[in-house]
């Protein structure tokens, strides 16, 4: 009952209040990204959400359009602003997806969604991750976040998905708030430096060129 029924009513309920009481805290935000970031205070992109069913995820844009002489993006890494930093190390980056758990493209709790390009890469298994809306916070957020591997980080997707409970949901929440105060200027890096899923399986899938041959030896 809750996985099918209670869980929207209350992503829906808690999204409303939520928004309402940030408020002030958004739209200071908005106005500030409004000025430094060109008027683009919004990044949108393209997730999978339940069943695969493409939606435009919403934050507030933490990086800047910087390319380099060739018209290519620079890394994240290089892009990333002052305030952008500050604002996904406080997780305020966040705050405009209680829209999309309004309009129900999302949950407060779930498998965090990813890129779409990924969709081929994932395991059978991995693949029980789209069983359900995808969350602004996960099992896997909470449990080590990016000192994770994918592998690691898709395991704990699929436990959650297989052992969701309001009180697992709860508890996430819970975690999810203490988090908030305690990420380092080193967890973001690493987010930003990460492999991206497909190139992490693509080098798994590659033959280890450093194994000598003893054969032709």
């Amino acid at each position: 009952m809750y996985r099918n029924f209670l869980k929207r009513i209350i992503d829906f309920i808690l999204s409303l209040i939520g928004l309402l009481i940030l408020l002030p805290v958004f739209t200071t935000i908005y106005m500030i990204l409004w000025f430094t970031n060109k008027r683009q205070p919004f990044y949108f992109q393209s997730r999978p959400g339940k069943n695969e069913k493409v939606f435009k995820i919403i934050k507030f844009k933490s990086m800047s359009d910087f390319v380099d002489s060739s018209g290519d993006l620079l890394p994240d890494a290089d892009r990333l602003t002052p305030i952008g930093s500050f604002l996904r190390k406080s997780s305020l980056d966040e705050i405009p997806q209680l829209i999309n758990v309004i309009k129900g493209d999302m949950s407060l709790v779930g498998p965090r969604p990813l890129r779409v390009r990924y969709l081929p890469y994932y395991t059978e298994k991995e693949k029980i991750r789209h069983n359900v809306r995808p969350g602004i916070t996960g099992l896997a957020q909470v449990s080590g976040r990016n000192k994770l591997n994918w592998d690691q980080k898709l395991a704990l997707d699929v436990k959650y998905v297989e052992n969701m409970t309001f009180w697992a949901d709860f508890i996430i929440l819970l975690k999810t708030v203490k988090k908030i105060f305690h990420v380092s200027n080193d967890e973001i890096v690493i987010d930003l430096e990460m492999d991206a899923l497909d190139t992490y399986r693509i080098n798994q899938r590659k033959p280890n060129t450093n194994t000598i041959d003893t054969k032709n030896k």
